[in-house]
């Protein structure tokens, strides 16, 4: 009997073991693997295209942000008719309507057989030739990121259909291949009480690339390759690119006044321009393009950090197109030349198509009144094409009965009909070399000089020009020899402060004005800032015009944009400015 007993215990035993063997088997079996694992395991910067992680070809590289790819990795994967000359040493790259060629190691390259700067050149590197691919991405119809945090380049065709999905919570994990025992190569930080919430965010976003019985192929926000379980994620609807539409879409011009602002990118800022502390801006236009030759080369100063950090702020991009100034005799042969116009025309849409810009400012100035014909044509034959390239166009007057290269060399009314603004330069009534000191803009010069352009331009095409910069004139004593310096907001008020000058408000040209002596020399100064700017845009709403244009950001303080918000945006009519806010404030 008690070997009976002892047989069914050992039995018992036996069968526990056993059960807890298959237990233990089951559980291993079917336990996650938890272990991490880095997403890329080779120690450069990778290249994924769609969701293929291409090891076998040499890396990208990137100089400063721009992003360079392998010659024979964009032949192979992006364009199979892109084309390498040896004994030239060119990359020849063709599209519907252009023929780009680019030298190695050269920033000029060829455009339809026109001379165009680049800002970045075909590069040979560890004896591999290297492309800029930035500035391509629009021809060949892809969207290009890099993700610093895992060091990998991400190309998508925008062609391709993806679908979206995101995370249930904080327990969706990204594996390296089809199995709860693949390791993890992305796992999520969760919010809220048991840290498990997820919000639904482009951080948090996956493209769905493949699918299986029971896994997606998927790709993460910061470039991550490879596999989550479905019942862990929600699938949305059907997207055509890997950008989402805010990304892609320009920032909408508003239908208020618009607020237009010009960067001398040549220069520095006293400022850093931020939608947070500058606001009231709609358009920055830097001078990017200008005519360097009797030839119609054009100089290009355009980058796309530029037009990535304007449009991250909510501004359109009106780049300034300028001929040369100081030579008045090249603009005439360009002007009533038709293939040179024409080339010109070309070439500047050839930099908006590159830099995906919103806009095109035109700036010719110094012009021979002879010529004032011939460059409304000018205008008028950019006009359509631009327009067709979905551009806004404006054009830069002076203000009439000027000089002849000056001011009677543009016919206001003809340009008015051709372009979609007219900006009007009500500054520089006392010019640097000016044989009398005065001020830049007094308020009743420009609103004499805005009557007589209204008589010429509708106020709905019409922007107000609005100076930043004060003159400092010195007068000797000695020789009575006048001459000035043009000093931004916080210059001139410093100067004020550190000469322990006595400043008073004259309402005729409306800023602050002051004059001093210091060892033989007397100094007067018309302050340009915050006051002469909230009496300038007042103009704005009495005439009912479509905004203003302001020469320069690089003159600003911060207290000027705070103007340019309150009178452009939020006040609606010239009666409630004149109720409360037509008092000028003394402070600094």
């Amino acid at each position: 009997m008690k070997n009976k007993r002892i047989q069914a215990i050992a039995g018992a035993f036996v069968l526990t073991l056993i059960a807890a063997g298959i237990l233990a088997v089951y559980i291993v079996k079917n336990m996650p693997n938890k272990n991490m694992v880095e997403p890329y395991d080779i120690p450069q910067t990778r290249l994924v295209i769609g969701d293929k992680w291409l090891k076998d070809t040499a890396p990208p590289f990137l100089e400063g942000n721009q992003i360079f790819l392998p010659f024979d990795t964009i032949k192979k994967y992006i364009d199979n008719y892109i084309w390498y000359d040896d004994v030239l040493d060119k990359v020849t790259i063709t599209t519907k309507d252009r023929v780009i060629r680019m030298k190695t190691g050269s920033l000029e390259a060829l455009i339809n057989e026109r001379p165009m700067e680049l800002k970045f050149s075909v590069q040979r590197k560890n004896d591999i030739l290297y492309v800029p691919i930035d500035f391509l991405d629009d021809l060949y119809g892809i969207s290009l990121n890099y993700i610093a945090e895992n060091d990998v380049v991400t190309i998508d065709y925008n062609n391709m259909v993806y679908r979206t999905a995101w995370p249930n919570d904080a327990r969706t994990y990204i594996r390296t291949g089809e199995s709860i025992k693949e390791p993890i190569v992305k796992k999520y930080k969760g919010q809220g009480k048991d840290e498990l919430e997820l919000p639904r965010s482009s951080q948090t976003s996956l493209i769905v690339f493949e699918e299986s019985e029971e896994w997606y192929r998927v790709r993460t926000y910061d470039g991550v390759l490879g596999y989550v379980k479905k019942d862990e994620v929600t699938i949305s609807g059907s997207q055509y690119t890997i950008e989402t539409e805010e990304e892609k879409k320009p920032p909408v011009l508003t239908d208020g006044k618009i607020n237009l602002v010009w960067d001398m990118t040549y220069s520095k800022k006293n400022i850093q321009l931020s939608a947070e502390k500058t606001p009231g801006i709609d358009v920055i236009s830097p001078t990017w393009f200008e005519i360097i030759d009797r030839e119609g080369t054009i100089k290009n100063r355009a980058t796309p950090e530029y037009m990535e950090y304007a449009h991250k702020n909510g501004w359109q991009v009106w780049a300034l197109f300028s001929n040369a100034f100081s030579d008045i005799e090249g603009t005439s042969i360009i002007l009533n030349n038709s293939d040179l116009r024409q080339e010109i025309i070309r070439n500047v849409l050839a930099y908006a198509s590159i830099y995906k810009l919103d806009g095109i400012n035109i700036d010719f100035e110094n012009i021979y009144k002879s010529d004032k014909d011939a460059y409304t044509q000018f205008v008028r034959e950019f006009y359509p094409l631009a327009k067709e390239q979905g551009l806004y166009v404006s054009v830069d007057v002076s203000v009439p009965d000027g000089s002849d290269t000056w001011s009677k060399c543009f016919d206001r009314k003809a340009l008015a009909e051709s372009v979609d603004y007219v900006c009007l330069m009500t500054y520089d009534q006392h010019w640097a070399s000016s044989p009398n000191a005065g001020s830049t803009a007094e308020l009743s010069w420009v609103e004499e000089n805005l009557q007589k352009t209204l008589t010429e331009v509708p106020a709905e095409k019409l922007l107000l020009g609005v100076p930043l910069y004060t003159r400092l004139w010195s007068q000797s004593k000695e020789d009575g020899k006048l001459s000035s310096v043009a000093l931004g907001v916080q210059s001139a008020w410093s100067n004020v402060e550190d000469n322990e000058a006595v400043v008073a408000w004259n309402d005729v040209s409306g800023q602050y004005q002051t004059s001093y002596e210091k060892e033989g020399t007397t100094y007067q100064m018309w302050i340009e800032d915050k006051n002469a700017v909230n009496m300038k845009t007042s103009l704005i709403h009495k005439y009912d015009l479509a905004g203003a244009c302001v020469w320069a950001a690089n003159f600003a303080d911060e207290n000027v944009f705070m103007i340019f918000e309150r009178n452009l945006k939020q006040v609606d009519s010239y009666e409630e400015w004149q109720t409360y806010y037509s008092e000028p404030i003394m402070d600094k």
